[in-house]
């Protein structure tokens, strides 16, 4: 149920949803990075991005998870957030493709970030913004995102990324995959390139190539951190891009269909336009366990700080928070 008061002094604009992608395994974490609690009053990562993202207008918000942790993500994350903001839930399977294909016997998780945003194809209609679960992304990204989408609805094929410095986004405790961008004058993506093995090199980053050289990156190159703003019409194409994805490479049990990927081929095609919007936010995350107490202490700074409640859902109201924040 929608409750306008909810969001406070904030004119909404346009209804827009936001799409939890919270189906992972955290195979290099050890367990569900999402259901992990990091907030003073046992808050996960996803409670923060819906509550930035309500008081950023957003007036819906879909998770996608796996069946089997189903039943603790709705009684953990779902019950506290189902009574304050219009709440589904997606199941991201395996076995959730196009006709004519089927799941090859060795498969054992689905097919990534692409699939999980097409599987949300019936439960969004509006312009929307997707998400990692496990990323705190901050207020004032959400923000940006939010002007974007609500001055942008009117145009189908004109989406945004949110970029962040990439010094911003490491681990001091492992390698991280991230995603190389880069743009034109006028802040329109033109390229996106996957680079995994992302490490600290004193101030600086590197990444091995294939051939296992050492690749220097600048700390100030702009990443992107999987925050997207999307119209419906994404979908069209996610769709024939994920056919085309299993014709080539269906068999492969480790392949993986990616967000970044198709907007690539549509940035390179022309089919859309990607506006690099950049933020001041913080980012933090976390991807080994090591991880988790630098969540934990910036969060609880945050706090201190006022930007946010201890106990986030207490009164159930991020815009009269806000106005007592500032």
């Amino acid at each position: 149920m929608l409750v306008e008061a909810f969001v406070g002094g904030y004119s909404r604009g346009m209804d827009k949803t936001l799409v939890v992608l919270a189906a992972g395994i955290g195979t290099r974490y050890g367990g569900l990075k999402q259901l992990d609690p990091v907030g003073p009053s046992g808050e996960f990562i996803p409670d923060y991005a819906v509550y930035d993202a309500v008081r950023a207008g957003f007036t819906k918000v879909v998770f996608v998870i796996r069946p089997e942790i189903q039943r603790d993500f709705k009684n953990l994350i779902g019950a506290r957030i189902e009574p304050r903001v219009e709440t589904r839930y997606v199941m991201q399977e395996a076995a959730a493709l196009p006709p004519g294909f089927s799941v090859p016997p060795e498969r054992a998780r689905p097919w990534g970030t692409g699939q999980a945003v097409l599987v949300c194809r019936d439960a969004v209609a509006e312009p929307f913004a997707v998400i990692n679960a496990d990323d705190f992304y901050g207020r004032e990204a959400f923000d940006t995102l939010g002007r974007f989408l609500d001055q942008t609805a009117a145009e189908p094929a004109r989406y945004a990324m949110v970029g962040y410095r990439l010094r911003e986004t490491l681990s001091p405790h492992g390698a991280v995959s991230r995603g190389v961008c880069r743009s034109d004058a006028a802040g329109r993506l033109t390229s996106i390139v996957e680079r995994r093995g992302v490490e600290q090199a004193g101030a600086e980053a590197r990444y091995r190539e294939d051939d296992g050289s050492w690749r220097a990156l600048p700390g100030d190159t702009l990443v992107s951190m999987n925050f997207w703003g999307f119209k419906p019409s994404l979908f069209a194409h996610l769709e024939a891009g994920f056919a085309a994805f299993l014709e080539a490479r269906g068999e492969d049990p480790e392949a993986e269909y990616f967000v970044p990927n198709v907007v690539n081929a549509l940035v390179r095609d022309g089919a859309a336009s990607v506006q690099v919007l950049q933020t001041e936010s913080p980012w933090f995350g976390v991807t080994y366990p090591r991880d988790k107490a630098n969540v934990v202490a910036r969060i609880r700074a945050l706090t201190a700080r006022g930007a946010y409640p201890g106990a986030l859902w207490k009164d159930g109201t991020p815009g009269a928070a806000a106005e007592r924040h500032g």
